[in-house]
């Protein structure tokens, strides 16, 4: 399998070349030439880490195998908790995916618990000695998964930028009081989209490339521009499917439809990689909250981020620019030119329109709609009252969407954090007074639902804080050369 740029199809690289080098020339990325075809039949009884070594062994053909099956089964176990994939009814018709379950608590786990060790593995592949300095740009759980995966690895060096007052008090806090001498986490003035479009910069910057050459260091990412992060995602689709035909919510060979939360639209375009491989997806539902570009642009065709920026108490998904929406266009386009002038037209005037061959074929596979933060509320009052069931902000959002757009087929909603880190809105949802601690809303949020926060969160505040540091954008170079 070789990889091509979105911005140059001519470029063509090895899987580990492009989970190395992380972004493209020209800011494009990596996306894989083709999509292997699976055998669901032989699929559908494996556990997940085996069902996961084996997409990959589709995507990553330069990978030995014994290789990904060690990775798979060291990351898929015992971190997990034996709930890997965990698929549960909320009620008929309607379930939750839940990939919180893993050591930060958010689905982001999935990818950069195994991340890491892709890396390393593909440094061994191309015989590549030199320090690899990680740059991330975060708005909230990706940053605490890359630091806890990368943490502490000979020959990786990890820098983390988060928005300053841009994150829950749980989700700095992870971040902040993170462990090992190759770490680093930068509070950034401003939004994800001005931490996110600093780190790009910096990617594209050859005075930077050239710098840290000279120093035997080179740059790559552990956001989902990498394709490393992405791939591993592809996964939970199929190993849900599985698990419901398994519990009779599905003929097999009948469509699903997900519903998926996203800003940075990594995790749904996961979901479109395994329909593409076969699996019986129907629609793929973009759940956006009051930053709703994408739900926007899935509907009328145009990308417009020339839009009020709200905080909302949802703040993974307060994103404007949505990076891997480029891989999908390029897919659907069929040509790196119009991907490339689209992003042009986006980094100069903030505002892009596809062509309506391309709309179609988006609005073929993709359906949208937001929520603002009171119908989230609203939901996470429902859930709990009507299924005992107790979300997240983000997973209410989906939810809401999800009741919007259900059609005859089971929908899944991927849940993708525990209610824990948001433990004041989500009390609040349910109508008590938060207490202005977190760590005290935790508790209150345990009394009131009987439901006990993961052992891991409850113990933050406990940690001493190392980063403290904030920064301009305009900065984020000086960090990345430091």
């Amino acid at each position: 399998m070789q990889y091509q740029s979105t911005r140059d199809s001519s470029l063509r690289v090895s899987a580990s070349e492009a989970i190395v080098r992380g972004l493209a020339p020209q800011s494009g990325l990596f996306v894989p030439e083709c999509f292997p075809r699976v055998d669901l039949e032989g699929w559908k009884h494996l556990s997940y880490p085996a069902l996961a070594q084996k997409v990959l062994a589709g995507y990553l053909t330069d990978y030995r195998a014994d290789f990904l099956q060690d990775a798979t089964e060291t990351t898929y176990g015992a971190a997990f908790g034996g709930n890997a994939g965990q698929t549960v009814k909320v009620q008929d018709g309607l379930y939750a995916l839940e990939l919180w379950h893993g050591p930060t608590c958010a689905f982001k786990d999935y990818a950069l618990q195994l991340m890491p060790k892709l890396l390393v593995e593909a440094k061994h592949n191309l015989d590549r000695r030199e320090t690899t300095r990680i740059l991330v740009a975060t708005s909230g759980d990706t940053g605490k998964a890359a630091l806890a995966g990368y943490a502490g690895l000979e020959g990786i060096e990890i820098q983390v930028f988060y928005p300053n007052a841009g994150t829950s008090e749980i989700q700095r806090l992870q971040m902040a009081t993170q462990t090992g001498d190759n770490v680093q986490v930068y509070a950034v003035q401003g939004n994800f989209d001005d931490a996110q479009t600093g780190v790009k910069k910096v990617f594209a910057d050859e005075t930077v490339a050239q710098e840290l050459a000279g120093r035997n260091i080179c740059l790559s990412s552990a956001n989902s521009i990498n394709w490393g992060r992405l791939a591993p995602q592809i996964v939970y689709y199929f190993y849900a499917y599985f698990r419901l035909v398994e519990q009779g919510a599905v003929a097999w060979g009948a469509p699903v439809d997900f519903c998926v939360p996203t800003g940075n639209f990594g995790d749904i375009l996961a979901g479109y990689y395994a329909k593409q491989m076969g699996l019986p997806v129907g629609k793929l539902v973009c759940a956006s909250n009051k930053n709703n570009v994408l739900t926007d642009f899935i509907r009328t065709g145009t990308y417009d981020a020339r839009r009020t920026f709200y905080k909302t108490a949802s703040p993974s998904m307060d994103i404007l620019i949505s990076s891997n929406l480029e891989r999908l266009l390029f897919h659907l386009s069929g040509s790196s030119e119009k991907v490339r002038g689209w992003m042009q037209e986006l980094a100069q005037t903030g505002v892009y329109t596809v062509d309506a061959e391309t709309l179609a074929k988006i609005q073929e596979h993709f359906a949208a709609g937001f929520a603002g933060d009171e119908e989230g509320a609203a939901e996470i009052r429902t859930r709990f009252a009507q299924d005992n069931y107790l979300c997240d902000t983000h997973t209410a959002v989906a939810f809401r969407v999800a009741e919007e757009c259900r059609r005859e087929a089971p929908m899944v909603v991927l849940s993708t954090a525990s209610p824990f880190k948001f433990p004041r809105d989500v009390l609040s949802a349910l109508g008590s007074t938060a207490p202005e601690s977190d760590f005290a809303a935790m508790a209150a949020l345990t009394k009131k639902t009987g439901v006990q926060a993961p052992q891991s969160l409850r113990e933050l505040d406990k940690l001493p804080v190392r980063f403290t540091q904030v920064i301009e954008p305009d900065n984020i170079r000086a960090a990345a050369l430091g």
